[in-house]
């Protein structure tokens, strides 16, 4: 069995080739033309990007047609193909790929799809699981049964130095936008596991605390279960150190990355975005990974 993922999922280009993933592209629409966001580094992308302010660009997705060419190339290795994707509630990449699914069932290639239900580090750990447990010859549904108690058991928090690019990208209630820029205040913001939306936990009046409240909520989620961490920012790289040593202080961490946030989510963020997606290490640990 293959795995194929989108570029919301942070995971890094090494990452990928090594596990054998292969990843949908989802695109940045610039005044100039489109560009997949995996084909732009991070810097390189926040550098246009705070270049357009006030304007931002904005993001599509792949149609089914392009699914289906995926899946085709894919199937030359492996008709079976589990795909794993980006939160329903964020992005319509799942219906795409389910579209591209049915365009090939005829030519024989059996395409099954997950909602992940989160994006970025929480995604990747649902992606890291499938490739573990395809490896292992896990049958279809226990791989399933297995992502469904990672999107469960895994939170994915974050903080924002500005809520200017989500409320022009309509990512989030623009009254709620509206009130923190008014205030100043640094929102910490949650996928909520129900729907696979963003909600907000709680604020702060400096990044700083933001990461506190981060570690607060991370600490009542886990407290002393063992635990993967994976913190992610986009361009405050000390931030990101604080918030790791932060975690590593207080959780039981297992293993900890610091990843960038990928030019099609750092649309609706912006540069000034950093938090963790925590996952107990329980669900990763018995896999190959």
């Amino acid at each position: 069995m293959r795995i194929v993922t989108d570029s919301a999922s942070d995971m890094p280009e090494e990452e990928l080739t090594a596990l054998n993933i292969t990843q949908a592209p989802l695109y940045i629409q610039f005044p100039e033309g489109e560009v997949a966001s995996g084909d732009l580094t991070s810097d390189a992308f926040y550098d246009r990007l705070e270049a357009m302010v006030p304007a931002i660009p904005t993001t599509s997705l792949p149609s089914g047609g392009e699914f289906a060419e995926i899946y085709r190339g894919v199937a030359r290795d492996d008709t079976e193909i589990l795909s794993v994707h980006v939160s329903s509630g964020l992005s319509g990449t799942i219906n795409s790929a389910r579209m591209g699914g049915q365009e090939v069932a005829s030519e024989g290639i059996n395409v099954a799809t997950h909602d992940t239900m989160t994006l970025s580090g929480g995604q990747r750990y649902q992606v890291l699981a499938a490739v573990g447990a395809a490896r292992a010859g896990w049958a279809l549904p226990d791989i399933v049964s297995r992502l469904e108690q990672l999107r469960a058991q895994t939170e994915i928090t974050y903080t924002l130095e500005t809520l200017d690019y989500l409320a022009r990208g309509g990512r989030i209630g623009r009254v709620t936008a509206l009130a923190g820029g008014l205030l100043k205040l640094k929102p910490v913001i949650h996928v909520e596991h129900a729907d696979g939306k963003y909600t907000n936990i709680g604020r702060a009046r400096t990044i700083s605390q933001a990461l506190e409240v981060i570690a607060s909520h991370m600490v009542e989620l886990y407290a002393a279960t063992p635990v993967w961490v994976t913190v992610l920012h986009g361009r405050l790289p000390a931030a990101a150190g604080t918030l790791s040593e932060l975690l590593r202080s207080r959780l039981q961490v297992a293993r900890l990355d610091e990843l960038r946030v990928s030019p099609v989510l750092g649309v609706h963020t912006g540069p000034g975005v950093v938090g963790a997606a925590v996952a107990p290490m329980a669900l990763l640990a018995d896999l190959d990974l």
